[in-house]
């Protein structure tokens, strides 16, 4: 299968690792012209793309920058995600304090993104624009219930946005990752098991793989070149009839719930 994307400009936020570093490469890979941005992205630059450009997503001012440097842009991907750190099982064992900054990171951000490239989009009549979200926006995991809820936000607002652009012939749509080995999946392990008594804790492969068992009719991790190669394909005029959709690559997990 063709994917035709040589040349088409696109923006990786939250492109220094994990999922997004992925995407990133798999555009890379597809010969497009790929700016990576990130907090990171000075410490875990990519090769072979365009500009590996530092900002954060919760400073609005960061991605307008951002937009303005690049100029015209095909495709906007937006990966950036990050828990509160705690255990949220019940509710109560956060503080009202814990929700601002992981709203302000997984929501906050992708409509930070959405104002700054928006506008370029619209300008140029087509392209696309894709949210990394996750299953636990869906099922209302009791993990962690900022992030929980935060990425439950981010896909109603992809909905909103789809709507929006679609008249513009710009497409907008989310990923659902499951159990993925990245930093944010083990720092869900890390916080689950500072609430165990030492003799009940698990290393992380063994956490890892119960879960996988309970939660996921087949069995096995997600990896980030998955996410990557539905990217590349939503990006694509394959894609040219998805909008407003949240894709699940999940093993099953939502599904199974």
């Amino acid at each position: 299968m063709q994917m035709n994307l040589e040349g088409q400009k696109v923006v990786v936020l939250g492109a220094a690792q994990g999922i997004g570093r992925a995407i990133a490469e798999g555009f890379v890979a597809e010969r497009c012209r790929v700016w990576a941005f990130d907090r990171e992205a000075q410490a875990a630059p990519l090769p072979s793309v365009e500009a590996n450009l530092s900002g954060d997503v919760t400073k609005y001012g960061d991605l307008r920058a951002a937009a303005e440097q690049i100029g015209d842009v095909d495709h906007v991907i937006f990966t950036v995600g990050a828990g509160s750190g705690k255990f949220g099982f019940p509710f109560w064992n956060l503080e009202p304090g814990d929700w601002a900054r992981v709203l302000d990171i997984n929501l906050i951000g992708a409509v930070n993104a959405a104002h700054a490239f928006a506008p370029k989009l619209i300008a140029s009549g087509k392209g696309s624009m894709l949210f990394l979200v996750s299953v636990a926006g869906q099922i209302g995991s009791q993990t962690d219930p900022p992030y929980s809820a935060a990425k439950a936000g981010l896909i109603n607002f992809m909905q909103c946005a789809a709507k929006d652009l679609a008249p513009h012939n710009v497409r907008v749509n989310a990923i659902s990752p499951g159990m993925v080995q990245t930093s944010l999946n083990e720092s869900v392990w890390r916080a689950g098991q500072a609430n165990l008594p030492t003799d009940q804790r698990q290393d992380y492969a063994t956490w890892g793989g119960e879960k996988i068992r309970k939660v996921s009719p087949l069995g096995k991790w997600q990896t980030p070149p998955e996410y990557a190669a539905m990217a590349v394909y939503l990006a694509s005029d394959h894609g040219r009839n998805i909008t407003g959709q949240t894709i699940n690559i999940d093993g099953g997990q939502v599904m199974h719930a």
